[in-house]
C-alpha cells in the first residue's frame, strides 16, 4: 500500500500499528549505510509490542530492554571510536539487521533553500560530482513536515545512503563541500543529518523551550501560547477525524493491494511556531551528533536584534533538548543581494540583519561564515548563489579550527575595537591572521592580494550623524578611516548595506572581513 500524506507523521505510526501490530521496528534514523557519533554513546530506541522483549547487539556487545506501556522501548550502548562496516542487529518477536554502518562525526544541516540547494545545481560541480566516490561521507535527508506537536518519530525523504557519483548531486551543496574538506584533512567519516524546508523563518524551527529561555521574545511567546492552545484542540479533533477514517478504512489498510476509493484524508492543522522543530528535529534529539550547521535567514528580512534573540532560541533551545552541552553551531551570513545603493549609510535590506547575524557570535561555541563575496553584480537578483563551493568550505575552516585542531585561521576579519585618533578612527580586529589585505576574488578560486587597490565600503560620520564615503588604509593589524569631510569622527560603517559589491577587506588567508558598524544609531 502507498498513501501520500502532506506532514503527518502520526499517521505513518497508526497505519504501522494496524498492519504490524507485532512487528518490532527502529526509528526513522535508523537504515542500512548509517553513521553513528563516535565517542558519545550509542542510542537506540523504536516501538514494539508492549511489554515485548527486544535485544540489540552492535561491535559484539549485546542489550535487552522491554517495551513499555505504549510500546516504545530504548536502550544505550557503549562509544565507540571511529570504525566502518558494522552490522547492527535488534531482535524481538522480529528481526531487523542493518548493515554497512560506521562512526564517525555527524553534522545536523538546517535551515531554508539554500542550504537545501543540491550539489547538482551549483556553479563548477559536475568535476566535483564525477569526483565524488567518497564512501566515508554519508547522508539522510527528511522529508518537509510540520506539526503541532513534539513528533516521535521523523518522515523520511531519502534514507542514509554513501557519496558516490550516483547520489552525490542530490546531496546539499553546502553540506557535500563542507563534509569533502572535513573528511579528507582529518580521516574522519562525516555524516550529513538534512532537515531543511526553503522559504521557512527562524520561528518554526526554535523549541518551546528555547523561546521561553529569552525574556526579549516574551510578548511574541505570549502571542504563541494563545495561538497554540486553538491548535491543540484542532489537533484532538483531527485524530478523531483520523482514527474515525482509519476505522473506515480498516480492511483496505490491511492489505498489501492499492487502497481503493476512500474519503479524503482529513486536513492537517498547521504546526505553526515550533511546528518544523516539532516534526524534523524533535525526533532526533535522542541522537548524538557532533554539531549543527545552520543557513537561514533570508525569509526574516530586515530584522536586527530580533533576529539575534531568535537564534539566542534556536541554538539555545536546540542545546538543551539534545543535552549534550553547547555543541558547536556554525551558521552562514546571508550572501550579497540585489542592486548596491549610492548611500554611505547604507542600513537597507540584510544590512540590519547581518549585524544580528555577527552579534549572535557572542553565543558560546559559534562561527560564522561571511559570504558577501561570493555572488557577482550580474548574479546579484538571484537570491540563491550557485557559488556553495565558498560556503562550504568556510564552514569547514570553523570546524577544523575549533574541533579538529587542525590550526588554521577559521574565518575572516572580525571587528573588535574602534578608536578616535584626531582625524581618523583606528579599527582593530580578530582573527587577521597573517594580516590584512585588499583583497580581489573570482568565482570559487581564492581570493588574492591587490596591492595597488584601495579598501572600498567603508564610509565615516561625525556626531551629526551623516554619513560620508571614507578613506580606509591598512596600517598592520588595523585599518586607518579617515575622510577630508568629517573632522571630528565617532563612528564607522563597512560594508553596511543589501549588496555592498566590491567590499574587499580580507586577511591574508582568504578569507572576507563581516560587514559591520560601530555606532547603535
Amino acid at each position: 500500500m502507498k498513501l501520500i500524506v502532506g506532514g503527518v507523521a502520526i499517521l505513518f505510526s497508526l497505519l504501522s500499528a494496524v498492519r504490524a501490530s507485532a512487528d518490532v521496528r527502529l526509528a526513522q534514523i535508523f537504515s542500512n549505510h548509517m553513521m553513528l557519533q563516535r565517542d558519545l554513546p550509542v542510542r537506540v530506541w523504536g516501538w514494539a509490542d508492549a511489554g515485548e522483549a527486544v535485544s540489540v547487539s552492535l561491535a559484539g556487545v549485546v542489550k535487552e530492554t522491554t517495551a513499555d506501556a505504549t510500546g516504545s522501548w530504548a536502550l544505550e550502548l557503549p562509544a565507540m571510536n571511529a570504525g566502518k562496516a558494522l552490522e547492527l542487529q535488534v531482535k524481538g518477536k522480529n528481526l531487523l539487521v542493518l548493515k554497512n554502518i560506521i562512526v564517525g562525526d555527524i553534522w545536523v544541516c538546517s535551515g531554508q533553500s539554500n542550504m537545501e540547494m543540491t550539489l547538482g545545481r551549483c556553479l563548477g560541480a559536475a568535476e566535483d560530482i564525477r569526483a565524488a566516490t567518497l564512501p566515508d561521507i554519508r547522508q539522510i535527508k527528511f522529508k518537509r513536515t510540520s506539526a503541532g506537536e513534539p513528533q516521535a518519530d521523523a518522515v523520511l525523504e531519502s534514507p542514509w545512503q554513501e557519496c558516490s557519483p550516483r547520489t552525490a548531486a542530490n546531496f546539499s551543496a553546502a553540506g557535500f563541500y563542507f563534509a569533502r574538506d572535513v573528511q579528507q584533512q582529518t580521516g574522519v567519516p562525516i555524516g550529513l543529518i538534512y532537515t531543511n524546508w526553503g522559504g521557512t523563518r527562524i520561528e518554526p524551527w526554535t523549541p518551546q523551550q528555547g523561546l521561553e529561555m529569552i525574556p526579549e521574545l516574551s510578548q511574541a511567546l505570549a502571542a504563541k501560547k494563545i495561538l497554540l492552545q486553538a491548535r491543540r484542540t484542532q489537533m484532538s479533533a483531527y485524530l478523531d477525524q483520523l482514527e474515525a477514517w482509519i476505522t473506515l478504512n480498516r480492511d483496505n489498510l490491511k492489505s498489501d493491494a492499492p487502497l481503493s476509493p476512500a474519503p479524503a484524508l482529513p486536513a492537517t492543522p498547521d504546526g505553526g511556531w515550533s511546528g518544523l522543530y516539532n516534526a524534523m528535529i524533535h525526533p532526533i534529539i535522542k541522537f548524538p551528533i557532533k554539531g549543527a550547521l545552520w543557513y537561514q535567514g533570508e525569509a526574516n528580512g530586515p530584522e536586527g536584534d530580533t533576529y539575534y534573540h531568535k537564534m539566542r532560541a534556536l541554538i539555545g533551545g536546540w542545546r538543551k533538548q539534545w543535552d549534550q552541552g553547547d555543541f558547536p553551531f556554525y551558521f552562514v551570513q546571508l550572501a550579497n543581494y540585489q542592486a548596491p545603493i549610492e548611500d554611505p549609510g547604507g542600513g537597507n535590506g540584510w544590512a540590519n540583519h547581518r549585524e544580528a547575524q555577527r552579534k549572535s557570535l557572542t553565543i558560546p561555541n559559534t562561527g560564522m561564515a561571511v559570504i558577501i563575496d561570493t555572488v557577482p553584480l550580474a548574479q546579484a537578483p538571484d537570491i540563491h548563489p550557485r557559488n556553495k563551493y565558498d560556503v562550504g568550505t568556510r564552514l569547514a575552516r570553523l570546524a577544523l579550527a575549533r574541533d579538529y585542531a587542525m590550526g588554521n585561521v577559521p574565518c575572516g576579519p572580525l571587528f573588535k575595537t574602534a578608536k578616535v585618533e584626531g582625524s581618523n578612527i583606528r579599527l582593530d580586529f580578530e582573527h587577521t591572521g597573517a594580516g590584512l589585505m585588499v583583497g580581489s576574488k573570482d568565482g570559487r578560486s581564492p581570493a588574492l592580494e591587490d596591492a595597488a587597490g584601495k579598501l572600498k565600503q567603508f564610509a565615516i560620520a561625525g556626531a551629526d550623524k551623516k554619513w560620508f564615503w571614507a578613506d580606509a588604509v591598512i596600517d598592520k593589524d588595523s585599518v586607518l578611516v579617515s575622510s577630508p569631510e568629517v573632522k571630528e569622527p565617532v563612528a564607522v560603517r563597512y560594508a553596511f548595506q543589501m549588496n555592498p559589491d566590491g567590499a574587499n577587506l580580507y586577511n591574508k588567508d582568504g578569507l572576507p572581513a563581516s560587514p559591520f558598524r560601530t555606532d547603535d544609531w
